[in-house]
């Protein structure tokens, strides 16, 4: 027997059983088994975490830039419709740039002082939080409006998934892959609007390298970003932490700070 054929058996049986459900009920079906493998109520109850490791920038496919990084986050009550998160992404081996993004706004914050995020760029920050499968899995799962809807079975990389669209009350909608072996996320892809062109980008990120991070949760460690078929950003996590519990200071400007013109 290959290595082809506990797959193969795998699926039969997964599409044998899946027909008599509905596609609301399959995609909720898949959705709960991920939040499970993921860690269950652990990981429903992180509270924070700290991710350490080397972040990879890219322009038409070419590495443009490359730094140590710490991104810090924080899970705030969930809100309906709006982030409840406060996250501070830190570059340099001294934390010498940071941009602090929360649920009221975002600022970059170096030597100079702190400067506000362009509109836009905290927009699409908001958008691409709000989309997130494991932000919509931590903070989203009993909010009014959320559907579920299953695309069936695909092969990903070699590997058989479920494909299950996830939409919310605003219609914001983010198609996930989930191993159907693992349960867990590996990829995710949604459009958003792009007001210069008039057009759609194609927002894409996949997930990799699983390691539990602590009392049962799972958590990637390499990230990769794509939009419109180009790779834009890599993050390999060398550390994870979750519950280091973070203050709130750590996500706030300090009251001396200089405020800069907002950026453009």
């Amino acid at each position: 027997m290959n290595w082809r054929s506990p797959i193969l058996l795998a699926c039969c049986t997964l599409a044998s059983a899946a027909a008599a459900e509905t596609a609301a009920e399959r995609g909720k079906r898949v959705v709960d088994e991920a939040l499970r493998a993921l860690g269950g109520d652990a990981f429903l109850h992180m509270q924070d975490r700290v991710e350490s490791g080397r972040g990879y920038g890219f322009y038409r496919e070419q590495l443009s830039g490359l730094a140590v990084v710490r991104i810090y986050t924080r899970y705030l009550a969930p809100v309906p419709g709006q982030i409840a998160i406060r996250e501070r992404d830190a570059q340099g081996k001294n934390e010498d740039s940071i941009v602090l993004f929360t649920e009221n706004g975002a600022w970059e914050v170096t030597f100079r002082g702190a400067r506000p995020l362009a509109d836009l760029r905290y927009d699409n920050y908001k958008d691409s939080t709000l989309r997130n499968v494991f932000y919509i899995l931590r903070q989203r799962l009993d909010e009014p409006g959320l559907a579920f809807y299953s695309q069936g079975m695909d092969m990903y990389e070699n590997r058989p998934v479920e494909i299950v669209d996830i939409t919310d009350a605003a219609n914001r909608t983010v198609k996930v892959y989930f191993d159907q072996l693992t349960k867990l996320p590996t990829r995710q892809a949604f459009k958003r609007r792009n007001p210069e062109y008039k057009d759609f980008d194609t927002e894409v990120t996949v997930y990799s390298k699983y390691r539990d991070v602590g009392g049962g949760v799972q958590w990637p460690c390499a990230t990769l970003r794509e939009r419109n078929g180009e790779k834009i950003l890599e993050v390999y996590s060398d550390s994870v932490v979750i519950d280091h519990g973070l203050k709130d200071d750590l996500f706030a400007l300090p009251g001396n700070l200089k405020i800069l013109p907002q950026a453009k």
